[in-house]
């Protein structure tokens, strides 16, 4: 099973690296973009598991280690793996 995880800046805390992403695209002429926030994306490959028992996991997981939840959220989808 694939779960793909993606972390972002909660809404209100200060993203400097979405900012000056937002910043540099202006600067080239982007002047539509409105917000940005820079986050994280991860993969997880996980052994067969039952896809409710997986989620328990990946959320115990993102909890625990891969987002701070103080300041960041979360969420995630989990597919068959065709490997």
């Amino acid at each position: 099973m694939l779960a793909r995880v993606h972390v972002t800046p909660k809404r209100g805390i200060l993203d400097p690296q979405g900012k000056a992403v937002q910043n540099s695209l202006h600067a080239l002429g982007f002047a539509e973009v409105q917000d940005v926030k820079v986050g994280k994306y991860i993969e997880l490959r996980l052994r067969e598991a039952e896809p409710q028992a997986a989620s328990a996991r990946v959320r115990e997981m993102c909890e625990r280690l891969l987002a701070n939840g103080v300041i960041e959220d979360f969420q995630f989808q989990l597919e068959r793996d065709g490997r």
